[in-house]
């Protein structure tokens, strides 16, 4: 096992809340349990006297919670968590009401706001009488499409005070994108920004927001937020009006939280939509708000008045990860734009003067960090960060260096990876825990975690397989939107595995009791039969300065596949005999002679989805001949015409 490059201190500094937890667990069931891995073990085994311990500790306010806190618990789907419960979401994330910060934006070098967590309610409570006026209730669909903004959190909340449903897409979505998911799920009322800011440019969406308005015939009202400008034209917009017209009749007062069971439904999130038309996720209101309070609070040691920021947009899961710190009572730092405008270091300004706690960002964002040199312990006071988290792809080994030399040395990076799904995480941090070089820490807590190989029994740690969760969590998805039977539902997780969770992760487990994610499964390489996992070649290629970023797929080829490697290069850089030679010696040493590309070409661009992944399964199509089938739900479709009719792999 490799010397761990981070070792919490025993003065309590961080983990305080995982052993305070801890004790409350013993004394609760009069148990013994010495650390978080006996913890989790106590939490998969007793899972209802685990979820308990959880919020009644954490203080998770309900009208009642019923007499059982878990019905059906050997079934997978369906199982029942807290069924007599009834509490409200919002009510939740709307604790505090005093002059202290619940949210800070910055959007780019454009504008920066505070809003108080008293303003915060008040505004919440002016947009729950507005949306009754237009007779949403319980069960209706508030839409958003919005950047990462406080209006888009404050709509979400109102929208949950009442018992409504919450979905939402950015504003780089385009129509055909935003009506692929919005027209499947039929909002009521849309909200909607004037347009945004990205790179130093000012984008308007309002044709947009025109045509998606047109299209959408259950929308009685498309609230307008005004954003570049301070009075946009709205007059072509179908029911359209202004943020402050609308609520301008209606005075800030208690908000009548509506106390619904637990299950009742919070949010739809959709699938990333690059095999077809996106799933509609239905999450409920419970399960997530259990999860996050248990992420936030014990695996990332978020404390009251931590000030928490993740780099996202309002059409990732993180997202909604982020707005539910509110519950744990500290403050959301929020960015909209470029992590890169107008500076390199933008994102370590807002951490030094707002004195960020939780920095959350992506293992891309890191890598780009990493290669352009820029060190912000070298430039930046960052004494207040504790924790960085990363997420959206496997954290390589080289960028957990990176982060201990070049940004903080004393700090617990977490690696954390769920899904939009789950809408929470599977694996995560551990702050009581070493952190070991490339390695995600460990199981989350309730989660039974396994690998299993393809004939589904578990495998032995440095034995690659499948991402399992054997036994049912509070925050699996309560269907999907339009699936009455629940059959699409069931064959998205548990068709391979029955009664058992398939993430589709390939995954082990370590000596340490972590985890190595090594990519997709649906995406993992298979020359020869033998199975590689894609993360495996990442790691080594993009360690070259000569390379900015890289992607790997098998293509079918003679009765068997063979890898192609695509390449991005740094300015100026030739793909030559020389560079090609260097990046298969270090991929065979590093990995095996099978991992080794047949193929690598130099192209112009990665096609990514809207939320920064990379997209194997649409270029494999590409190279294929098949039709990508949702081009809408990648940021830069064009970049998929660099794949098409390539001369190199005509032999």
């Amino acid at each position: 096992m490799a010397d761990a490059l981070w070792t919490p201190t025993a003065d309590g500094t961080q983990g305080g809340a995982m052993a305070e937890f801890i004790e409350t667990v013993e004394e609760d069931w009069n148990v013994t349990l010495g650390n978080s891995r006996d913890l989790w073990r106590f939490s998969v085994d007793q899972p209802a006297r685990f979820w308990t311990s959880l919020k009644d500790w954490a203080g998770i306010a309900a009208e009642t919670w019923g007499d059982e806190a878990l019905v059906d618990g050997d079934r997978m789907p369906g199982a029942r968590w807290f069924p007599g419960a009834r509490l409200n979401f919002a009510q939740n994330l709307l604790q505090r009401r005093n002059g202290g910060d619940a949210i800070v934006f910055w959007s780019e070098d454009k504008v920066r706001r505070r809003i108080s967590w008293a303003d915060l309610y008040d505004g919440v409570s002016r947009l729950v009488q507005a949306l009754e006026a237009e007779g949403v209730g319980p069960g209706d669909r508030v839409a958003g499409y919005l950047p990462n903004m406080p209006e888009a959190i404050m709509a979400m909340l109102a929208s949950s005070a009442l018992g409504a449903i919450w979905s939402s897409c950015s504003l780089d979505f385009g129509v055909r994108g935003v009506l692929d998911r919005f027209g499947q799920i039929k909002p009521k009322v849309l909200f909607a920004a004037d347009g945004y800011h990205f790179k130093g440019r000012t984008y308007d969406c309002l044709d947009k927001v025109r045509q998606i308005s047109a299209a959408l015939p259950t929308l009685g009202r498309t609230v307008v937020i005004p954003h570049t400008r301070t009075k946009p034209a709205i007059e072509a917009i179908r029911n359209a009006t202004l943020l402050t017209d609308f609520i301008d009749s209606h005075l800030p007062g208690e908000i009548p939280f509506r106390q619904l069971p637990f299950d009742h439904p919070l949010c739809i999130l959709f699938s990333s939509g690059t095999t077809g038309v996106p799933k509609c996720i239905v999450h409920g209101a419970g399960g997530p708000l259990l999860q996050h309070v248990k992420e936030h609070r014990l695996h990332c040691d978020i404390r009251p008045d931590d000030r928490v920021f993740y780099f996202t947009t309002c059409g990732w899961m993180m997202w909604n990860w982020l707005a539910s710190v509110l519950a744990s009572q500290a403050t959301v730092l929020l960015y909209d734009g470029s992590p890169f405008h107008p500076r390199p270091g933008v994102l370590f300004d807002l951490a030094e003067e707002e004195g960020m706690t939780l920095f959350g960002t992506s293992a891309k964002y890191l890598d780009a960090l990493h290669k352009s040199g820029f060190a912000p312990r070298q430039t930046h006071d960052l004494s207040r960060l504790r924790t960085m988290a990363s997420t959206g792809s496997p954290l390589a080994a080289e960028t957990f260096d990176y982060v201990y030399g070049g940004i903080k040395e004393d700090l617990h990076l977490a690696s954390i990876s769920g899904g939009t799904d789950i809408v929470s995480c599977f694996v995560l941090g551990d702050p009581t825990r070493p952190v070991h070089r490339g390695e995600i820490q460990g199981p989350g807590l309730g989660m039974a975690i396994d690998v299993f190989g393809t004939d589904g029994k578990p495998l032995r740690p440095g034995k690659k397989g499948e991402l399992v969760c054997t036994r049912p969590f509070p925050s699996m998805p309560i269907g999907f939107w339009d699936d009455p039977d629940g059959a699409r539902y069931r064959a998205a997780y548990f068709e391979r595995f029955p009664g058992v969770w398939h993430h589709g992760d390939f995954i082990e487990w370590t000596d340490a009791g972590g985890f190595v994610i090594h990519g997709r499964s649906d995406t993992t390489l298979n020359p020869g039969g033998v199975r590689i996992g894609t993360a495996e070649i990442y790691r080594q290629v993009e360690s070259f300065d000569e390379i900015a970023e890289s992607i790997v797929v098998g293509q079918d080829f003679q009765g068997d596949q063979r890898i192609v490697l695509f390449v991005v290069l740094t300015d100026g850089t030739p793909l030559d005999e020389t560079l090609k030679e260097k990046i298969r010696v270090l991929i065979r040493n590093a990995c095996t002679p099978r991992h080794v590309p047949a193929k690598i070409i130099a192209v112009g661009a990665i096609p990514r989805t809207r939320s920064g992944k990379i997209t194997e399964l649409a270029v494999r199509d590409v190279l294929h001949g098949r039709d990508v089938k949702n081009i809408e739900a990648l940021a830069n479709p064009e970049a998929l015409d660099l794949y098409r009719n390539l001369p190199e792999l005509r032999g």
